[in-house]
């Protein structure tokens, strides 16, 4: 358990007031005027490009990647920030390819999207389908995470930290909307990159003796080369985690596309943008923060590697970290951090399940007589229920060794059917309402097929051919079946995809510095 003292407990007391009440404040509405469907899921269209990239980062980090990444550098090595680097890219081309078709339609949610090119069917089918994943995988998921560490930091029971967590985060989302999530983002992301950053810092020069971080690095460079491979040999022990070259030119794209692209987790952020220019600039803006996140959530994973840290598992490795070398002050900056990923996190999805279920299922079932109070009322409620849910089954994930792999790996099976149906859904006019729903299926089919009859082919190559065979599905089914008479294609325009000189420079940034990063560490 981590010694804190009076200074470490202001700075957690100080943050936990200030976001509460940041939360509080932003979620209310104005003197007189009642809040309605926009105000509360997309945040009456009012973010800006930065509020937009913060929030898309702050969603995003949370200990799946504070304690599950840094748990995947001590086990595998650098090769993992290959899933923060892809992302970087993924997000230029959900900007270019990807945002401009949604905002042209002015939806609220993915499923949304899906009755508009497809029917009735598939985004009721779809609808369902993203609540029980954001339940059952992501919110829990989150929520231990999270719980982990505070125990592991701080000594207290995970029980009171998984309840501690949830009323924390639901408090303000619940009441508050996205605008409440996404502005209390912006110093949420603060505390998170900074804090993070601190840590590596410490740990760093702890590892070369009072020397300096930089001193550190180049210490671990020559102590543990083997973590510092982006591309594992087919004879790496992890290679069916980062199978080789695959995880540049297959698989993880088809993951990142997915997340950043069709997942209303992450993609609500960009709708509620105050134009497409703002939207395709807060994409941008949260790539170039990606590719400063391996520094903060990968390399303390190496560094607790290399000081043969005595855990009992990969995912302890950040909060036995924070125990030993962080020193009081910091400490409070640095849990600090790892609560504002936490805590962000399960806003953003508490937000995201309530719309989905708000906005699809109640107001679909409802057939156009729920009034926007009761939107909100029950968007509300929603989010508190889902929390409730994941609290009670979150304990069930104790047993696992590597948290962040179960979590790509489950979503292996959903990311390439869910991408087919969009990208097919955009660009080929043939698609088809049949055709969505043999890849919504196929992709567990096909996944769990090759899971159990080619076990060899790690999951990411897996994503790839299960992506591949979905597109051949709805390709299939097009020729075979007209288009549902309720359904239409979407009118694709060459103006839709032009872009700003400030976003193509600030891309052309992003690829430069990973073509470097690959060529150096190969």
């Amino acid at each position: 358990m981590t010694s804190f003292e009076t200074i470490d407990y202001a700075i957690i007391f100080a943050y936990a007031i200030m976001i509460m009440t940041m939360g509080l404040r932003f979620g209310r509405s104005k003197k007189g005027v009642q809040k309605d469907s926009k105000d509360y899921f997309l945040a009456g269209n009012s973010l800006a490009w930065w509020a937009i990239g913060a929030s898309i980062i702050a969603s995003n980090i949370s200990a799946e990647q504070f304690i599950g990444m840094s748990g995947s550098g001590f086990a595998i090595g650098l090769g993992i920030a290959s899933y923060e680097f892809i992302a970087a890219a993924s997000l230029i081309v959900v900007a270019v390819f990807f945002l401009p078709v949604f905002l042209k339609e002015k939806i609220y949610t993915m499923p949304q999207f899906l009755e508009l090119r497809y029917g009735k069917t598939v985004r009721m089918m779809m609808a369902f389908f993203w609540l029980l994943v954001f339940i059952f995988i992501n919110l829990t998921s989150i929520i231990y995470l999270g719980a982990l560490a505070i125990n592991k930091i701080v000594g207290l029971p995970i029980v009171w930290s998984i309840i501690g967590l949830a009323l924390f985060a639901g408090i303000y989302a619940v009441y508050g909307g996205l605008k409440a999530v996404a502005l209390t983002d912006i110093v949420q992301v603060i505390f998170l990159i900074g804090g993070g950053i601190l840590t590596t810092w410490f740990a760093l020069d702890h590892f070369a003796a009072g020397e300096g971080p930089f001193a550190g690095f180049v210490k671990l460079l020559s102590v543990a080369p083997e973590k510092f491979d982006m591309i594992l040999d087919r004879s790496d022990p992890n290679y069916e985690y980062l199978p080789g070259v695959g995880v540049i030119v297959g698989g993880l794209w088809i993951s990142a596309l997915y997340y950043f692209g069709c997942n209303q987790y992450i993609i609500q952020r960009a709708l509620a943008g105050k134009s497409i220019r703002e939207a395709q600039l807060g994409l941008v803006f949260a790539g170039l923060l990606k590719l400063i996140l391996p520094l903060i959530v990968v390399i303390p994973g190496i560094v607790a590697f290399a000081l043969d840290a005595p855990i009992d598992k990969p995912d302890e490795a950040y909060p036995w970290l924070m125990h030993n070398f962080i020193p009081s002050g910091v400490k409070g900056v640095a849990f600090a951090a790892l609560a504002a990923a936490v805590i962000s996190s399960l806003a953003s999805m508490v937000n995201s399940i309530s719309t989905i279920f708000t906005m699809d299922i109640y107001r679909t079932i409802r057939k156009g007589e729920a009034d926007e109070r009761s939107l909100v009322k029950v968007g509300r409620i929603v989010g508190g229920l889902s929390l409730f849910i994941a609290v009670t089954i979150t304990p069930l994930l104790s047993n696992l060794e590597q948290v962040f792999q179960f979590i790509q790996e489950f979503t292996g099976f959903v990311s390439p059917g869910a991408l087919a149906i969009f990208v097919m859904g955009f660009y080929w006019k043939r698609s088809e309402e049949h055709g969505a729903i043999a890849a919504a299926i196929g992709t567990f089919v096909v996944s769990i097929i090759m899971k159990i009859w080619v076990p060899e082919v790690g999951f990411i190559d897996r994503m790839a051919y299960t992506f591949l065979i979905c597109v051949v599905l709805i390709v299939i089914f097009g020729l075979c079946f007209k288009r549902n008479p309720g359904a239409r294609h979407i009118e694709i325009e060459r103006r839709m995809f032009e872009t700003s000189r400030l976003f193509k420079l600030l891309s052309l940034v992003i690829v430069l510095i990973l073509v470097m990063i690959y060529s150096f560490f190969w």
